[in-house]
């Protein structure tokens, strides 16, 4: 009966019952620590994808260091110290899986990369200039910061009427001003770019308005990098002056153009000698001394031509050269021909060329040529 009840026979029913094992009991310090060991665990390896503050930060310092002391720096200089910048920030960016620091590290990359294109115009290098601002504007682009895409915009623009395309210089310039968040320093900056362009272009209307443009009020925009950053992303006072001189001579207004090159010296001369740009001294210097040809003041142009000889020759730059011979072109005008002091000039104008750092290193004559023809 026992077997029919339970299925299971006599000898199995009578024997001593099988021993148990008790399920352990929930230890609840025991699940604690050990959800505490792995997140520990994971948070090291997290940790590891990351890279500390310091880093970043002392990146960020040396690459604003190199922007505001450019001015007062050989571009060679510059070019070498802007490369092992660009290539710490990439070696750095390989290794953080932080969003945050990954964009950080791209904006300083580009930043950089930014630099670099002007010391390789400096140098004399249009397509080396374009290639790398190009890769900063990519940089930009790839990070979303609009103030970087527009410095390199109007870097191409002004690269493009040196080599001789006013018009894709204007577009460029005029498309960069379609960025948003950009502060009042970036649009005076691109608005000078632009009258340039449409100087070249012989379009004094359009030239006029943008000339206007870079020298409207402000109206109290900011952004991080041509007014955080500055520097060579900046674009002081005298550096527009100087600019607007260049562009009123490509309009053929002399008067406009000397008020232009004499208020950039003024502003230049008001500032601390550590802080003066050679360039923009020696660039407003060598327009203004164009200016007073154009009205046949020789003696005014030899005078004026005194802060350029002064100007050292690894910071004879590319755009202080293509200046220096529109003063040549025009001692050769007909009106000076004659005169052994324009003679005398002309030859000393062409000492001072020579022997600039662009030239001296191989790689001169590239835009200053391509604006002579």
């Amino acid at each position: 009966m026992l077997e029919h009840l339970f299925g299971v026979g006599t000898a199995a029913l009578l024997d001593a019952p099988p021993s148990v094992t008790p399920e352990p009991a929930f230890n609840l310090e025991d699940e604690i620590v050990m959800t505490a060991r792995d997140v520990q665990s994971e948070a090291a390896e997290a940790a590891a994808a990351s890279i500390s503050d310091t880093t970043l930060d002392q990146l960020r310092d040396d690459v604003t260091t190199l922007a505001r002391t450019y001015t007062n720096r050989a571009p060679f200089d510059v070019f070498l110290r802007a490369r092992e910048l660009r290539e710490e920030a990439e070696t750095v960016r390989s290794r953080t899986q932080v969003p945050a620091q990954a964009q950080e590290l791209l904006i300083g990359a580009g930043q950089a990369c930014a630099i670099l294109a002007t010391a390789a115009f400096d140098l004399g290098s249009l397509d080396g200039a374009k290639r790398l601002c190009r890769s900063a504007a990519l940089y930009g682009e790839t990070a979303r910061f609009n103030p970087l895409r527009a410095f390199a915009g109007g870097t191409l623009a002004y690269l493009a009427y040196f080599s001789n395309q006013p018009r894709e210089a204007a577009r460029l310039a005029r498309q960069a001003q379609t960025f948003s968040g950009l502060g009042d320093v970036a649009r005076r900056r691109l608005a000078a770019i632009e009258a340039r362009a449409f100087g070249h272009l012989g379009d004094p209307v359009s030239a006029q308005l943008a000339l206007d443009a870079s020298q409207a009020d402000d109206e109290g925009m900011t952004d991080e990098l041509h007014d955080g950053v500055a520097g060579e992303f900046g674009f002081t006072v005298e550096r527009l002056a100087m600019s607007n001189a260049s562009t009123c001579l490509l309009l053929g207004d002399g008067d406009q153009a000397e008020i232009s090159a004499m208020r950039a010296l003024e502003l230049a001369a008001g500032r601390p000698m550590a802080q003066r740009s050679a360039r923009v001294v020696g660039g407003a210097a060598a327009d203004l001394a164009t200016a007073r040809l154009l009205r046949g003041d020789l003696d005014g142009a030899v005078d004026a031509l005194e802060q350029v000889w002064t100007v050292p020759r690894d910071q004879r730059a590319t755009g202080l050269l293509t200046r220096t011979a529109r003063v040549r072109r025009t001692l050769t005008g007909e009106r000076f021909r004659s005169a052994v002091v324009a003679s005398e000039l002309g030859d000393r104008i062409e000492d001072f060329t020579r022997m600039a750092a662009q030239h001296q290193l191989g790689s001169g004559g590239g835009p200053v040529a391509a604006l002579e023809g």
